[in-house]
């Protein structure tokens, strides 16, 4: 009788370095913002719980309810707009009991899923392509309305990467881009002032050291400063004395290199590497078209965000505030990564027993 076999399935190296991630950022966290706990503990519990359960969903099921998973989306992008908790000018969050919960960022993979089926399902030719757009605008307004430009350029990120991995022309993707060409300054004038002042200022920060281009600034003083094996925990001037900004969040990349030097931010690169190694296994030995796009949008966007983060706490990228995959101290955001993770593994090409 022939069956499958889950466990020879089932990639533990990625799950072996995700859990050091999430480790590793927890340990820091402790040092960085002690505040954060015991809630964020409830956190690592959903996220937990989470990849347990999308695990186990075959991506055929999932893709059988695409459609549902992109209505799904569109509402729960909408909810920050009618009951959410505006916090520093921003309507991203939904507080639910003590946590508090970042739309954008859960849909994140649910849209991949959609997006990935639609563009396998059938023949891409023009009509379907700009359909495809059409319903990706929709979202990405959403999410730039509350405002949050980081999360909108990682589902286009992901977007382009299940393009690129989908049987499509490629002189629709020529046409695709044309009209990121159009669309880039109607942007640009959609932009809060804070946002354009950031990208002006990632010219020359230092024509601005007390304004925009202050965290870029300190960011890069810390990421310095830790040298070979850094301050130690609890120890970093930059960090713990509050210098550098959203320390535990966006600029964690920058504390942990001030606190464990180039050891510390090494030990993230060797745990990220084997995590984009496994995902990118997965992508040439698939289950299905749909199953490769997929992934193919979570390895974009997975590799996308751990390389603006990074550059932007060196000073090389704008600001745009994106925190490092299942490291930084945003639950929304390990959240997502684990639901993304956890469908990876399932989109791994069964193996007959």
């Amino acid at each position: 009788m022939k069956g499958f076999s889950i466990s020879r399935r089932f990639d533990y190296i990625l799950l072996f370095a995700a859990i050091f991630l999430v480790v590793f950022g927890v340990v820091n966290l402790r040092s960085l913002a002690p505040s954060l706990f015991p809630v964020y503990f409830l956190y690592l519990a959903l996220a937990v719980v989470a990849f347990i359960i999308f695990s186990h969903i075959d991506f055929e099921i999932l893709s059988l309810f695409s459609k549902h998973l992109y209505i799904l989306s569109i509402l729960l992008l909408l909810a920050p707009l009618l009951i959410g908790q505006v916090t520093r000018g921003a309507i991203r969050w939904i507080p639910i009991g003590p946590l508090t919960i970042q739309p954008a960022e859960i849909v994140r993979p649910l849209l991949i899923i959609y997006f990935a089926n639609y563009l396998t399902s059938q023949k891409i030719d023009l009509k379907r392509f700009i359909n495809t757009l059409i319903l990706l605008t929709l979202p990405a307004f959403l999410i730039l309305v509350q405002p949050s430009l980081g999360v909108a350029i990682l589902t286009l990120v992901g977007f382009i990467g299940v393009v690129l991995a989908s049987e499509i022309n490629k002189k629709l993707l020529l046409f695709g881009g044309l009209i990121l060409i159009v669309i880039v300054p109607l942007a640009w004038q959609a932009l809060a002032p804070y946002q354009k002042a950031r990208i002006i200022t990632f010219i020359n920060p230092g024509s601005d050291p007390y304004g925009a281009g202050y965290n870029s600034l300190q960011a890069m003083i810390s990421v310095g400063s830790g040298k070979l094996t850094g301050r130690g925990l609890g120890r970093g001037v930059q960090t713990q004395l509050a210098f550098l900004p959203e320390r535990h969040t966006d600029f964690i990349f920058a504390s942990i290199a001030e606190e464990m030097g180039l050891v510390g931010a090494g030990l993230i690169l060797v745990g990220l590497f084997a995590v984009f190694w496994r995902i990118s296994s997965v992508i040439s030995d698939p289950r299905s078209f749909a199953a490769r796009a997929y992934t193919a949008g979570i390895f974009l966007t997975l590799f996308a965000q751990t390389f603006v983060h990074i550059g932007m706490n060196m000073g090389i990228l704008p600001i745009t505030g994106v925190p490092l995959p299942l490291v930084s101290g945003g639950g929304s955001s390990l959240l997502a990564t684990s639901i993304s993770l956890a469908i990876v593994t399932s989109c791994r090409k069964q193996i007959q027993s």
